[in-house]
C-alpha cells in the first residue's frame, strides 16, 4: 500500500485499526496468540460504563457535540443490551474487549462510535476498566464473606458450652470450647474483611485522562469523569496510572489470605468428620462416595476448597512475577493480569459460597466425641499448675509437680481427675480437698473468665460483639 492510499475495510479488520501503519496484516496464529477477547469480555459492562463516562465529559467540555454524545449513548445501550442478550457478535479479528464494541458502535452510529475514543487509549481504558470490575467484585466477596461469618456466629452461640480439645502440634492442650473455636476462624474472616475494604479504597482510583501514558492535550475532566464512575479520586500521575497493577496484586494477596484461612477450616473439617476424630458430620450434599467402597463417604467439599487454595495463592506469585520486570510505562505483559484475576474472583466467591452454606446448613456437632477426646491427653494439667501457683509454689516447681503427677497418672491408664487427693499430694503438700473442681473440663474453660478466653459466658459475649460488628443482614446479603 503506497502513502497516498487509504485504507482498506479488510486491512483494518486485519490489523486491528493500525493498518497505515503495517504493510502485511498480522499472522494467524499470531492474532490467536494475542487476543484477549476470549476473557476480557467479562469486563464488557465496565467498558460501556466508562466510555458512557468519557463520552459524557467530552460532551461537557465542547470536544463532542450533543448530537455525537447522543448517538454514542444510544448506540452503547443497544450493545449493552445485545451483550446481555447473549446476540453480540465477538470477534476474534477485533482483539480484545474494547476494539469490539468500539467497532460495534461505529457500525450503529457511524461517525460518533469513531469519535469516541478521542483523549483516551486502551492503555487507560482497560487500566480503568478493571479496576470498575475489581471494585464490583470485591463488594461481591465481601457479601459472601459477611455470609459466613454470620454463619459461624450463629453455631458458635449454639455451641458456647460445648467442650473439645484445644490442640498445639496436633496434640491435645487444653480443653476449648467449640463455640470458641469457631470464632477464631470469624476473627481471621473479620480481618480478611478489613483487607478487603483497605484494598477496596486503592483500587478506586480513576486512571482514565492519562491516555497512552502522557496525558492528553484536550481539557478533559477528569474529576468529572471520577465522581460519575463513583470514583474515590483519581490516578496522580500518567504513567502510572497506565503501568500500575498494585491494587490487583494487593487484592490478590488479601485473597490469598482468605483462602487460606478456608483451608485451614476445611482441613480441619476434614480431619474432625473423620470416624477416628467423629467430632462433626457433614450433610450428604458436601460429600461424595468411592467408585469402589461403597462405604466411603468423602469430605470433597472442604477438601476442594483446600485444594484451590493453591490456585489462588499461585495466582499471587503470578502476578508479581508478571510485574517484577516491567520497564514504565504500559507493556502488553500486562494482558495476563486478567485470567489469574478473573479465577481468584470466581474461587473466592465459591468457595466462600460453599463454605457458608455447610456452616449454617450442613455441620453437626457430636458433643459427646468432643468431651470424649477432651479428657483423653491430660488437657487440665495446666490448671493444676495454675492451681498450685495460687496456693503458693512457684510455677516452675508447680510445672514439675504436675509433670510427675501425669506421668504417674498415666502408668496408671487414668485422667488426673480419677486421682485421689492423697495420691495428688505426693506431688506437693499444697493439693487441698477441693482440687478435683479445677480438673474438671466445666472447671477449666469456666476459669478461661477474661476477653479473649474459652469461658462460655465470654464465648457468648464474643459471638455478640462479632454480631454487632456484621452490617445489616439486608445491606450485603440479598
Amino acid at each position: 500500500m503506497s502513502h497516498t492510499e487509504k485504507p482498506r475495510a479488510a486491512d483494518v479488520a486485519a490489523t486491528g485499526g493500525w493498518s497505515g501503519r503495517f504493510a502485511e496484516p498480522v499472522s494467524e496464529r499470531v492474532k490467536r496468540y494475542t487476543a484477549s477477547v476470549g476473557f476480557d469480555r467479562r469486563l464488557a459492562q465496565a467498558d460501556i460504563e466508562g466510555s458512557v463516562a468519557h463520552a459524557r465529559m467530552l460532551a461537557a467540555a465542547g470536544i463532542l457535540s450533543p448530537r455525537d454524545l447522543a448517538d454514542i449513548e444510544r448506540g452503547l445501550a443497544a450493545i449493552r443490551g445485545e451483550i446481555a442478550a447473549g446476540s453480540f457478535a465477538w470477534s476474534l479479528d477485533r482483539e480484545d474487549v474494547h476494539l469490539n464494541i468500539e467497532r460495534r458502535l461505529t457500525e450503529l452510529v457511524g461517525d460518533a462510535g469513531k469519535r469516541l475514543h478521542t483523549a483516551r487509549s486502551r492503555n487507560d481504558q482497560v487500566a480503568t476498566d478493571v479496576r470498575l470490575w475489581l471494585r464490583g467484585a470485591i463488594d461481591a466477596i465481601v457479601r459472601e464473606l459477611v455470609a459466613l461469618r454470620r454463619a459461624l456466629i450463629d453455631l458458635a452461640e449454639r455451641h458456647a458450652d460445648t467442650i473439645m480439645p484445644g490442640f498445639t502440634h496436633l496434640q491435645v492442650a487444653q480443653p476449648v470450647t467449640f463455640g470458641h473455636h469457631l470464632l477464631a476462624y470469624e476473627a481471621m474472616l473479620a480481618r480478611d474483611g478489613e483487607r478487603l475494604a483497605d484494598c477496596r479504597g486503592r483500587v478506586n482510583r480513576l486512571p482514565l485522562g492519562a491516555a497512552a501514558l502522557a496525558g492528553t492535550s484536550f481539557p478533559i475532566d477528569r474529576e468529572r469523569v471520577a465522581r460519575e464512575l463513583g470514583f474515590d479520586g483519581i490516578a496522580q500521575n500518567s504513567l502510572d496510572a497506565v503501568a500500575d497493577r498494585d491494587f490487583a496484586i494487593e487484592f490478590e494477596a488479601a485473597a490469598a489470605l482468605v483462602m487460606v484461612h478456608l483451608s485451614r477450616f476445611a482441613e480441619e473439617l476434614v480431619l474432625w468428620s473423620n470416624p477416628r476424630f467423629g467430632f462433626v458430620t457433614l450433610a450428604d450434599r458436601f460429600c461424595t462416595g468411592s467408585s469402589i467402597m461403597p462405604q466411603k463417604k468423602n469430605p470433597d467439599g472442604p477438601e476442594l476448597v483446600r485444594g484451590k487454595s493453591g490456585r489462588v495463592i499461585g495466582h499471587l506469585v503470578s502476578l508479581l512475577v508478571l510485574m517484577k520486570a516491567q520497564p514504565l510505562t504500559y507493556n502488553k505483559d500486562n494482558q495476563e493480569d486478567k485470567e489469574p484475576l478473573f479465577d481468584t474472583v470466581d474461587t473466592l466467591v465459591d468457595s466462600l459460597a460453599i463454605m457458608a452454606d455447610l456452616v449454617a446448613h450442613g455441620l453437626t456437632a457430636n458433643a459427646q466425641r468432643m468431651r470424649a477426646a477432651a479428657l483423653e491427653g491430660y488437657a487440665t494439667a495446666t490448671d493444676l499448675a495454675d492451681y498450685l501457683v495460687r496456693r503458693g509454689a512457684p510455677f516452675r516447681d508447680a510445672h514439675e509437680a504436675v509433670a510427675r503427677a501425669v506421668r504417674h497418672a498415666e502408668a496408671q491408664g487414668v485422667d488426673l481427675a480419677a486421682l485421689p487427693v492423697a495420691e495428688l499430694r505426693q506431688f506437693s503438700p499444697l493439693v487441698g480437698d477441693d482440687v478435683h473442681h479445677i480438673l474438671t473440663l466445666e472447671g477449666s474453660v469456666a476459669s478461661r473468665d477474661h476477653p479473649g478466653g474459652t469461658a462460655p459466658s465470654r464465648v457468648r459475649a464474643a459471638a455478640a460483639a462479632a454480631r454487632a460488628s456484621l452490617p445489616p443482614h439486608n445491606a450485603t446479603e440479598e
